[in-house]
C-alpha cells in the first residue's frame, strides 16, 4: 500500500471539496491518502514518507494564491525528484493555477507527473456527480503510476 498526500488551499471550499474526492479516488485504489491544508505543513519534513504528492489551489486573479507559492518553495526543499505527482484546482474564468503548479512540479521539482496533466474544474461543476467522479478518477490516475 502506497501513501499519498493531497495538500491544498481553498478560498470558497470548492478546491477543498476536490481534494477530498481526489483522496477518495486514491483510497478506492487501495492506497492511503492524507488530506492536508497547506497551513498544516510547516516544514519539508512534514512531506516525508509519502510516495505521491497532489497539490491543489484555486485560480485567483489568473494566478495561484500567495500561500501556494510559499508552499511550493517549502516543498522544493523536500527533494521530490522522481516522485509521483499531480495538481488540481477550481476556477471561475481562467483556471491558470493548477497548470502552473503542475509545471513547477514537473520542471522544477523533476517529479514524475500524472499523464492527465492538471485537473482544472469550473466551480459550478465541483460537487456534482460528474465533478466528483472526475476528481476520483484523477486520484486513481495518480496512484496508477506509482511503482508496485
Amino acid at each position: 500500500m502506497k501513501k499519498v498526500v493531497v495538500a491544498y488551499t481553498s478560498r470558497t471550499g470548492k478546491t477543498e471539496t476536490m481534494a477530498n474526492f481526489i483522496a477518495e479516488g486514491v483510497r478506492m485504489s487501495g492506497h492511503t491518502a492524507d488530506v492536508k491544508k497547506l497551513g498544516e505543513i510547516k516544514s519539508e519534513k512534514d512531506l516525508e514518507g509519502y510516495d505521491g504528492f497532489i497539490f491543489g489551489c484555486p485560480t485567483y486573479h489568473r494566478d495561484m494564491t500567495g500561500n501556494m507559492k510559499t508552499f511550493l518553495f517549502l516543498a522544493e526543499k523536500a527533494t521530490l525528484v522522481g516522485k509521483m505527482g499531480g495538481a488540481f484546482g477550481s476556477y471561475t474564468h481562467s483556471g491558470d493555477a493548477p497548470g502552473r503548479i503542475y509545471d513547477t512540479m514537473m520542471h522544477v521539482f523533476k517529479m514524475d507527473m500524472v499523464d492527465l496533466g492538471s485537473l482544472n474544474m469550473l466551480e459550478h461543476v465541483v460537487g456534482t456527480t460528474d465533478g466528483n467522479r472526475a476528481c476520483q478518477d484523477y486520484g486513481r490516475a495518480v496512484v496508477a503510476k506509482l511503482p508496485a
